[in-house]
């Protein structure tokens, strides 16, 4: 089990190191368009609303909700039945979205004014920042529509990561960041606005994935034509289990709104600063996080049905072992390499070298919560696969709270970095409230093996730390060309992993241990 989930993990891991690289050439065209300007904060702002309703409707909550119960029906019915049951998710969630998408269209408006409410009081009031509001006011017109191709592109790829094609939906990704590219390089000349021309992009970057993702479905003979299915069985399954998944996933994004929302009242650039260094933090997440998460969910799904408790178990100690040798070592990284890797990345066009000093800062804060994020996102899965939806959601709640009373806490000290800081802290509190509610329910316990095999990751990950630290800190980043900075980010991350390998191969990690449970 743990060759074949490896093989999957390593598959999904390739597409989507091929989407977040193509994602990070995404970032440095938008902060050679943009920089982080008035213009960025608010393609940025208006491209977060579509992205939240996204995670509800398609990535979250409905994946959560739709891959155990579609493995459900895979293992207890016949291939007319599944087809049924595909075509009426497709259409009750297609009609949902669809309405959705229309309401945000016209309501625009209205969105921009309570997420942004900072710009629409200066607004109202002749302020400087007015502008911002009207801007993305109309700026949320055209991304809003994106919510609808891309929840059906996710429910395509929920149905291919059931059937095990993994490829086809972590490949997905890459074509949203071409479509972005090409309209910022041929489209900004010809608008008033380089922000216009990002927001076509993600607009069309929605219609191009859902469109490639059309002929896989065809050949796995899973392509069916909607069908209006809100009183079907086992779509009131799936309506049962997603309405507290909704809330689950919600809180994160309610979140990541509400930070949103006080970066509005502070200095410009904050929202940009925050939007820069979660791009770098979102890199090891997902490639080693969310990844590992994609493959386990199917494989829990089917320990659940068939009652074999002890592979269950066996399926997430492999996950959290792989994202312990991964995260951690990246999380340190990210601490140490913080301003190389924005400058390097992003300095160019109209992102500055302070820009980069500025995010940095918020980058070192996300990194602490790094490896509390990739537990919570291999955790997840196991409440979800075995059709509880409603404690990740009870627990959500409790990390929402507290997140907005971190967020007042360390705001008005830090700034935007102290936005990080909650965030972060958020992320740990979240991913032990779920442990310890697997551990008492018997579900999931970490044995005395695993917790030693952690505390050598971490020994190996400290000590590549200090080196890279002590290799660094006499380099002028800020005064470096762009080949230099290449030269030196390439030398230590060579030589980080260098020393970090050469670290837990002398604390007697091996790998087998990454084959075998």
């Amino acid at each position: 089990m743990a060759k074949k989930l490896l093989k999957a993990g390593l598959v999904v891991s390739t597409m989507t190191l091929l989407s977040r690289i193509l994602g990070l050439v995404r970032d440095i065209v938008v902060a050679k368009v943009v920089g982080a300007d008035s213009a960025a904060d608010v393609f940025f702002f208006a491209n977060k609303i579509p992205n939240f309703l996204r995670k509800l409707f398609s990535e979250g909550a409905f994946a959560q909700a739709f891959i155990p119960v579609l493995t459900e029906v895979m293992e207890k019915e016949s291939k007319q039945r599944q087809k049924e049951f595909i075509a009426k998710v497709s259409g009750t969630l297609g009609v949902i979205v669809f309405i959705t998408a229309i309401i945000g269209v016209l309501g625009s408006s209205v969105i921009a004014a309570i997420f942004g409410v900072g710009w629409f009081i200066d607004h109202l009031n002749g302020g400087e920042d007015g502008e911002k509001f009207e801007l993305a006011s109309l700026l949320l017109k055209i991304t809003f529509p994106y919510i609808f191709f891309i929840s059906l592109t996710a429910f395509s790829g929920a149905i291919l990561n059931t059937l095990n094609k993994f490829a086809v939906a972590s490949f997905t990704p890459v074509l949203l960041n071409i479509s972005i590219i090409g309209c910022a390089y041929f489209l900004s000349p010809y608008v008033s606005n380089p922000a216009y021309a990002l927001a076509w992009g993600v607009f069309v970057g929605g219609v191009v994935q859902l469109g490639f993702q059309l002929p896989f479905l065809y050949r796995a003979e899973v392509l069916v034509l909607p069908r209006w299915g809100w009183a079907d069985h086992y779509v009131t399954k799936v309506k049962t289990l997603m309405i507290p998944a909704l809330f689950g996933v919600s809180v994160s994004q309610i979140n990541l709104l509400f930070d949103t929302m006080i970066a509005s009242f502070l200095m410009t650039g904050s929202i940009s600063w925050l939007y820069y260094s979660d791009r770098l933090l979102e890199f090891p997440l997902g490639l080693f996080g969310i990844a590992i998460a994609t493959v386990i969910l199917p494989s829990l799904s089917k320990n659940h049905v068939n009652e074999d408790k002890k592979t269950f178990s066996e399926t997430l100690d492999w996950a959290i072992k792989l994202i312990a040798s991964l995260g951690i070592p990246a999380a340190v990284g990210l601490f140490v390499f913080s301003l190389p890797l924005l400058l390097l990345i992003f300095q160019r066009g109209a992102f500055t070298v302070h820009d980069g000093v500025m995010a940095s800062y918020s980058l070192m804060a996300y990194s602490l919560g790094l490896f509390g994020f990739m537990l919570v996102k291999v955790l997840a899965p196991a409440f979800y696969s075995r059709q509880d939806t409603k404690t990740p959601v009870k627990y959500g709640i409790i990390t929402m709270v507290a997140n907005m009373v971190f967020n007042l806490i360390f705001a008005i000290p830090f700034g935007y970095v102290g936005l990080a800081i909650a965030t972060a802290i958020s992320g740990w509190l979240n991913a032990i409230l779920l442990y310890q509610r697997l551990h008492k329910s018997n579900v999931y316990r970490l044995s005395k093996k695993m917790i030693l095999f952690m505390f050598k990751i971490v020994i190996a990950s400290a000590v590549m730390g200090i080196v890279v630290y002590l290799w660094s800190s006499g380099l002028d980043w800020a005064n470096f060309d762009t080949y230099l900075r290449l030269k030196h980010v390439f030398v230590g991350i060579l030589g980080a992993v260098l020393v970090y390998t050469i670290s837990i191969l002398l604390l007697g990690i091996r790998p087998q241990h990454f084959i075998k449970h």
